[in-house]
């Protein structure tokens, strides 16, 4: 397949985790691998994504952790907190991990550019920078995507969550605006590090497209946090004050803070990259239009990960770049599954769900859909005096009743998804969860001696 009258046999646009596994899979192969990269290598996840904001829910369980360990007999003297010390250390871990990631690349053969591609042609893309020109005879997209505001009076008064690893200060007051993971899980970051925290959305319920009661747990666990949650509002104007700022919403109230935050979504980064110079058809909101194979409408141009806006987890878009390479380079066509994927919301504490909502079952499979679920205060946040408790809930479907959906809120839900996640795509029953001995004392255990809810024939709105 390769064909020396091109540059490279494979250009990859993007050195986030689906377009670095890609180069260093096709350089293995042999194949002659340029990848461009505007920011640094790593992507959204280890640079403004998945890892810093995880250290930063750690962060935030500390403090709690030391506030809980008083029921268990500790006590002790003053304590604070320094936020330049957290943020360093983060930022000092990005950039090593970000170099591993260029160095994986280099090792195996393939030349990193840093700096901006854009499409001259289905074959040719232009480094941004130097003005170089680069032909290849396969181009894979891998750009993923980047945090959306809303364009109202004052937008530029906000932050987004790129902005949000490197702040100078902890504000003392957080208004952070939407709904969604994002927001959900830096409200309880800001909380957890001390900050008076309100979270507003412009729905009813957070975390749309989840499990109705999984919405609804979430509630609670922000309350419980300290959050002060808005519902049924949207922002209008943010407005500069001496002492911070005013951000007024469509129902003419006024909230006063020092920070605001907007997690209101994210888009596929495909704003002038050219595709339309290589043929290559976007969907609404930007997304590249791919086949089952990750193939776009240009023959030789691929894409994976967020900017496909199939699923936008990490894994998946190293997933779909391993497919990618079976494909284009192993002659063996391979469409990654996207079906019954797990995945955690790291709000404190923590999200796990995998497969069909309960409004998803019911609408599929109507009356054969059974629903078993508990919720109980966990042991260790008896003597802690922690209020937060834990939700579970398991669905089946039919009289062999097959597990095609958990969902979790509680301590440990994101570890704990993943083993369930094996589960549920093995497509295991009741019964099989049954027959697996508990392990007590745990939360775990719950899991395997859940009964049938009381009432589970009525159909619950997501």
């Amino acid at each position: 397949m390769t064909d020396q009258k091109y540059d490279f046999d494979l250009f990859v646009i993007g050195a986030g985790s689906g377009g670095v596994r890609s180069g260093r899979m096709a350089a293995q192969l042999g194949k002659r691998v340029g990848v461009a990269e505007e920011s640094l290598p790593g992507g959204t996840c280890v640079v403004r994504g998945c890892v810093p904001k995880k250290f930063l829910v750690y962060g935030a369980d500390y403090g709690a952790s030391l506030e809980e360990a008083k029921g268990y007999g500790w006590s002790f003297g003053e304590t604070s907190f320094d936020w330049p010390t957290l943020r360093d250390a983060i930022q000092k871990e990005v950039s090593r991990l970000s170099g591993i990631y260029s160095t994986i690349l280099e090792k195996n053969g393939a030349t990193v550019f840093r700096e901006r591609a854009e499409f001259v042609d289905n074959h040719t893309v232009r480094l941004t920078k130097s003005g170089k020109l680069i032909t290849a005879e396969t181009i894979l997209i891998a750009v993923g995507g980047r945090p959306w505001a809303p364009e109202i009076k004052g937008i530029e008064h906000a932050i987004v969550s790129d902005d949000s690893f490197t702040l100078d200060k902890l504000p003392e007051r957080v208004l952070i605006i939407g709904g969604g993971y994002i927001a959900c899980e830096f409200a309880g970051i800001y909380a957890g590090l001390g900050v008076k925290t309100v979270q507003a959305y412009r729905g009813g319920r957070l975390l749309n497209g989840f499990d109705a009661e999984v919405r609804d747990k979430v509630a609670l666990v922000q309350e419980n946090n300290g959050i002060d949650l808005k519902f049924n509002i949207s922002p209008t104007e943010i407005k500069e004050t001496q002492g911070g700022y005013i951000v007024t919403f469509d129902d003419g109230s006024k909230i006063g803070t020092d920070l605001v935050f907007m997690a209101t979504g994210r888009k596929p980064h495909t704003s002038g990259l050219g595709l339309e110079n290589a043929g290559v058809e976007v969907e609404d909101g930007g997304a590249v239009k791919v086949d089952k194979f990750s193939k776009t409408t240009a023959d030789n141009i691929y894409a994976v990960g967020d900017v496909t806006n199939r699923m936008n987890l990490t894994p998946v878009a190293i997933r779909e770049g391993m497919a990618f390479i079976e494909t284009r380079y192993k002659d063996n066509p391979t469409a990654y599954d996207h079906e019954q994927i797990a995945s955690a919301v790291f709000t404190r504490p923590p999200v796990g769900t995998v497969g069909l909502t309960e409004a998803q079952a019911r609408k599929k499979h109507g009356d054969a859909v059974t629903v078993y679920s508990t919720k109980f205060r966990p042991m260790k946040n008896i003597l802690s005096g922690d209020p937060q408790g834990v939700f579970m809930k398991l669905i089946t479907k039919g009289d062999e009743e097959t597990v095609i959906g958990v969902h979790l809120v509680g301590d440990h839900s994101g570890e704990l998804i993943q083993i369930l996640g094996i589960c549920v795509k093995a497509g295991l029953t009741k019964a099989d969860f049954d027959a697996t001995c508990a392990v007590h004392p745990t939360i775990s255990e719950e899991i395997v001696t859940l009964k049938p809810r009381e009432i589970n024939k009525t159909t619950v709105v997501s």
